[in-house]
């Protein structure tokens, strides 16, 4: 039997799930590809709405949110957002 009580489903920089016995240190919404702190108050309202939960996905690092074609935040991560938002209109790759 496969005990899942200690695991925690994230996204690997593939955009699949794996289980990991470490939480995620960022989430994400797999709709809108946006990710952010996991205490993001955008985030926190979205999902008090109720819903966001469905879409929500966890992530092991910045870097893998990243490579799975997430991109940063605007309301938690505004610097981030800034700093892709100009890579974009300049059609520079970004990376955290």
């Amino acid at each position: 039997m496969n005990d899942t009580r200690n695991t925690y489903t994230l996204l690997g920089a593939d955009g699949r799930p794996y289980r990991s016995p470490l939480k995620g240190k960022w989430g994400g919404h797999r709709g809108s590809k946006i990710y952010g702190r996991l205490d993001c108050p955008a985030a926190l309202r979205a999902i008090a709405r109720g819903g966001y939960v469905k879409h929500r996905v966890f992530f092991s690092d910045e870097a893998t949110a990243v490579a799975a074609g997430f991109r940063p935040c605007g309301a938690c991560c505004r610097t981030r957002y800034q700093r892709w938002r100009a890579a974009r209109e300049n059609n520079r790759p970004w990376t955290p």
